[in-house]
């Protein structure tokens, strides 16, 4: 009996080593795939190091997550991943220097606080959908309303959501300054890339600056005006001063004191009153930003400038107090026409044919910039309006700094993303073409590469309009020949115009899907150079139409491209990007 019964234990024991391996099999597989080194080598590519010059055809090796080597001549470990970067150009990570993308739109903390059950951002940010947009988040031991909490923290409401980090990837960013969009004291940003499981693997550096906000509050709740909202921020920022005194007069010698209330609000802003942390303020107009600067004068505070629409009038103080600006892309767009549309007001006007050159100014006046998305919901207007900054004189290389160093040198993360070099986060953009007349064909994100699909191309459908057009314009000054190489992301189009009318950004163009096609350009005429208005049709590889100049007869235009289906001598393009364009004579 003792036998049989130690037979069946070792028939039990074999039985459940036989049972058992599929299971723990699978954790094991998982687990040595989680530990098996990510390796990848992009080689015989053009690389912006940023850090220095340009690596006209080098290798980028990527190991768990961070850059291990780049060069010309760098070896390709027997174990990479190999990516042909034939024709494509490599630039650091674009950083989006202050967005909410990211930001859940309801915090964990909400059933602990009735009032933050209204939900805070949507997961879209600033970046995001109106719908995605709620009501600011609260923190749920604050003493001080919602919209006036500085101590609520990107870091509680972060969350990964591949859907709202589609757009920005597409438009080659990879990390982004998040923090709450709405409210006064808004809360404490955070650098985060986007990708990741969880929100502890996306997080880079946090907190790295407390945002602040001029809009008065929603609802009619106080400050529900511009001077009680400030009001509000000096009576807290006192209170902070205050708080500090009293925690330290106590910690010094607590017998006989009374104890304290923790106050989690006025203890949030103990780092900004010391100026180690950084203060973002949203500030527009010329006398929102000189309000900010005094404000922050007021009581030592370390301010950064974010949307600084009018900072070229006061670049001079901001050079002198050495404060940047994160300089907003969400430039204005001229309206859809209408028949029966009141006229622009001229300020209007004044804002969109200056927006652009903004940046350039800033740079001449010696004020460090970044660049921020504003609110923008269309992705293909990001390097699109970069691209348009060279109207004032910004170059190539100050665009792409603005993008990627500056930005993580301004919120303290330059010794890991910002450029290219040895040791940093595998944070990277790849382009065909460059980062501005190119597009965005994939990104890497600590080390892990991902592929960049244009919101309304992702199912493989053609582009409706992408491609190098050869058109003839006829106006009242006869035939013109330009060109245009247009790139469509969605229903939307950016690109340039060259030729015998100039050369011009396209702007407000899009597409739809049965082939109707508008945009508008500067052209440049015998009487000077004038906003013009296209608007036609496409079928197939013909674009026909008519184009408007206020104060001129209408004129009309026709032009052909190669045909894009076979993408030239055979080629396709490739899957999630935008069309090759290709030259006129590429084609045999």
């Amino acid at each position: 009996m003792q036998i049989r019964g130690l037979l069946a234990g070792m028939s039990l024991a074999y039985t459940a080593s036989v049972v058992a391996p599929p299971s723990i099999g699978a954790q094991i597989g998982v687990q040595r795939e989680r530990n098996a080194p990510s390796v990848y080598a992009i080689t015989n590519a053009k690389i912006v190091t940023v850090a220095g010059p340009a690596i006209d055809r080098g290798t980028i090796v990527v190991r768990n997550g961070v850059i291990a080597a780049v060069g010309a001549s760098v070896a390709v470990p027997g174990d990479a991943r190999v990516i042909d970067g034939s024709g494509l150009t490599v630039y650091p990570g674009l950083i989006d220097a202050n967005s909410s993308i990211g930001i859940a739109r309801e915090t964990p903390a909400g059933a602990g606080n009735p009032a933050a059950g209204r939900g805070g951002r949507g997961a879209g940010g600033r970046g995001g959908t109106p719908s995605q947009q709620g009501a600011p988040a609260g923190a749920p031991n604050s003493l001080h309303p919602i919209g006036l909490q500085p101590e609520l923290t990107a870091v509680d409401l972060v969350r990964p959501d591949a859907d709202a980090f589609a757009g920005p990837q597409s438009a080659g960013i990879t990390a982004t300054q998040s923090a709450p969009a709405t409210g006064i004291f808004r809360g404490l940003g955070a650098v985060v890339n986007l990708g990741g499981s969880s929100a502890q693997a996306m997080i880079v550096k946090a907190p790295v600056a407390e945002h602040i906000g001029f809009t008065p509050q929603r609802g009619g709740g106080y400050p529900n005006s511009l001077l009680g909202v400030f009001s509000s921020l000096r009576q807290m920022l006192l209170d902070a001063q205050h708080y500090a005194a009293e925690q330290a007069a106590y910690a010094k010698n607590p017998r006989g004191m009374h104890r304290p209330e923790l106050d989690p609000s006025l203890e949030a802003l103990q780092p900004v009153l010391s100026r180690q942390m950084p203060v973002v303020m949203e500030a527009s107009s010329q006398r929102e930003i000189e309000r900010a600067l005094d404000l922050a004068k007021e009581f030592n505070i370390h301010p950064i400038i974010a949307g600084g629409e009018e900072a070229d009038k006061v670049a001079a103080r901001l050079k002198a107090e050495n404060v940047p600006v994160l300089i907003s892309l969400n430039f204005p767009r001229r309206p859809q026409a209408s028949a029966d549309a009141d006229p622009e007001p001229i300020r209007v006007l004044r804002a969109r044919v200056e927006a652009p050159k903004l940046a350039g100014k800033l740079a001449q006046a010696g004020v460090k910039f970044a660049f921020e998305d504003g609110g923008m919901t269309n992705w293909a207007d990001f390097l699109a309006n970069v691209g348009r900054t060279a109207e004032g004189g910004l170059s190539a290389e100050q665009s792409v700094r603005a993008l990627t160093l500056s930005p993580a040198e301004i919120f303290g993360v330059g010794d890991r993303l910002g450029t290219i070099e040895t040791g940093k986060i595998a944070n990277l953009t790849l382009t065909r073409g460059d980062l501005f007349t190119g597009h965005v064909t994939r990104v890497f994100v600590d080390g892990n590469p991902i592929e960049v699909h244009a919101p309304a191309n992702a199912n493989g459908a053609a582009s409706v309009a992408g491609g190098t057009w050869t058109i003839t314009v006829t106006s009242d000054e006869g035939e013109k020949s330009v060109t245009a190489a247009l790139q469509q992301v969605g229903d939307q189009l950016r690109g340039t115009i060259q030729g015998a009318l100039g050369s011009s950004q396209i702007s407000n163009g899009s597409v739809s899907p049965s082939g109707e096609v508008q945009f508008s350009a500067s052209v440049t005429l015998s009487a000077g150079t004038e906003e013009a208005r296209f608007a036609g049709t496409i079928t197939g590889n013909v674009m026909r139409g008519t184009m408007s100049i206020v104060g001129h007869p209408q004129g009309t235009f026709i032009g052909t491209r190669p045909d894009s289906a076979q993408g030239g001598r055979g080629r396709r393009p490739l899957e999630g990007s935008a069309p090759t364009a290709f030259r006129i004579g590429e084609l045999t």
